[in-house]
């Protein structure tokens, strides 16, 4: 029996350890205890069911992206630059999910399928942070959006194409850059005052 303590974060990462070892279909409570050293009636002490262990790793994994994208939402600055930063920043983070480790995203992919309370919190949450943006630049008088939020939803249905997971194989293909970069001018200049 390992000696460390038991916390939810080390639960949680030896999940995507063993997640990434033997994919959702394989992966086990019991795989999960067995790489910690624990039974896996301690690993149900924190996540009372293999359900709720699938979908708190799935939102660990989702809101890495978006803890990253709030510090850009709360920096000092122009809005219409940190609105550029932003979209660029959520580009880059699901590019790099999907091409630096494609069996985790599969993985992943398949957990949101199965949680889609956790998927529907994420999307707020970038909503919400694209909202920030907006009405900063409302009050900044660089932006024109009669109701920020609808607004924050048209921007990131528009830009939908480079961060919906549905899109992840086109996310290497070489004109995907002109492709964003063309999206992303259009929005910043629809937006301005």
């Amino acid at each position: 029996m390992s000696s460390e303590t038991l916390t939810p974060e080390r639960i949680l990462e030896a999940t995507e350890d063993v997640l990434r070892r033997y994919g959702p279909a394989k992966a086990t409570v019991v795989d999960v205890a067995r790489a910690l050293g624990v039974s896996h009636g301690s690993v149900y002490r924190h996540f009372r069911t293999k359900a709720a262990l699938r979908e708190a790793v799935t939102a660990r994994w989702l809101d890495r992206t978006s803890e990253q994208l709030s510090e850009i939402v709360t920096e000092e600055g122009p809005a219409a630059d940190r609105l550029d930063r932003w979209m660029t920043a959520l580009f880059e983070a699901k590019r790099h999910k999907a091409g630096d480790d494609p069996e985790l995203f599969a993985t992943y992919m398949a957990l949101i399928r199965e949680s889609g309370g956790v998927i529907d919190r994420h999307i707020t949450d970038l909503e919400s942070q694209l909202t920030a943006i907006i009405e900063a630049g409302v009050a900044q008088g660089t932006f024109t959006a009669p109701s920020p939020a609808v607004t924050a939803r048209a921007v990131f249905d528009a830009t939908g194409r480079f961060h919906d997971p549905a899109y992840a194989p086109e996310w290497s293909r070489p004109d995907i850059a002109p492709a964003f970069e063309a999206v992303r001018h259009l929005v910043l200049r629809g937006l301005g005052a």
